[in-house]
């Protein structure tokens, strides 16, 4: 699935580039809207900073620093980055960077169509995400229940049902009030975002509890939670002492 419509900045110190590229793109990406191109690192910063942008045409030399020195002063990136660069040796920094793809100058017109689809794969795959998110945000809101997808269906679960919840890199194991646990293919983390207004503390790493379960704290052996069911749920050292405080109340 790829966008509908792509808005892009090009940023080149040379406008002579800057001109060729949107030449190319409006001749062969017409998914691909040029809003601005940009010769100067710190136009291109405050601009980036302030406009709707999908899609960023990078130049890795530019006068003032590096295309890398302009995507370490945003504070956020949401959008997918093509680099354009004359200079091959950059190219595996480039896509350790997190790039999405690196075109050599001049620009080869099938590499530039192979690079915008890919773009729009990915910005499509991100919409799906948050689309997705979203959803179960506003489920828990709206009726405190909470979409847990699982290998075979989505199960709906009101969230006072749930005990603990355990992470285990990017899956999420849930325990619910009637002995039974979910395997949920999400990180802990999205739960912990998700559950965070609903009485949820994350006292470890790998575990998220339900406050109002839990039975004691236990200060032994290192400190440790024991929920009403009898489980137990390991406190961090770097948690313990915000823990407690949050257990006394």
């Amino acid at each position: 699935m790829t966008m509908q419509r792509m808005k892009a900045f090009i940023v080149d110190d040379e406008p002579g580039n800057c001109e060729n590229l949107e030449n190319l793109l409006a001749t062969y990406c017409p998914e691909v809207e040029v809003v601005k191109s940009l010769n100067n690192l710190e136009t291109a910063v405050e601009e980036i900073l302030k406009g709707e942008i999908h899609l960023l045409f990078l130049d890795i030399e530019l006068t003032e620093g590096t295309g890398f020195d302009l995507l370490a002063r945003l504070p956020r990136r949401d959008f997918e980055v093509i680099f354009v660069t004359a200079y091959d040796k950059y190219a595996l920094r480039a896509i350790r960077f997190n790039a999405l793809d690196y075109l050599l100058k001049p620009v080869d017109i099938p590499a530039l169509v192979a690079a915008v689809k890919k773009a729009g794969e990915r910005l499509a795959a991100r919409e799906e995400n948050l689309r997705m998110e979203n959803l179960l945000k506003n489920m828990v809101a709206a009726e405190k229940r909470i979409a847990l997808p699982l290998a075979d269906r989505i199960e709906f679960v009101e969230v006072q049902r749930i005990l603990h919840c355990r992470g285990e890199g990017n899956y999420t194991h849930i325990s619910l009030d009637d002995g039974t646990t979910l395997l949920v293919s999400r990180p802990l983390k999205e739960y912990e975002e998700l559950l965070s207004d609903y009485g949820f503390l994350r006292v470890h790493q790998s575990h998220l509890v339900n406050l109002r379960e839990v039975g004691a704290y236990v200060k032994s052996d290192g400190g440790y939670i024991r929920m009403k069911d009898g489980t137990t749920v390991p406190v961090s050292r770097q948690r313990r002492e915000m823990v407690m405080q949050v257990l006394k109340g």
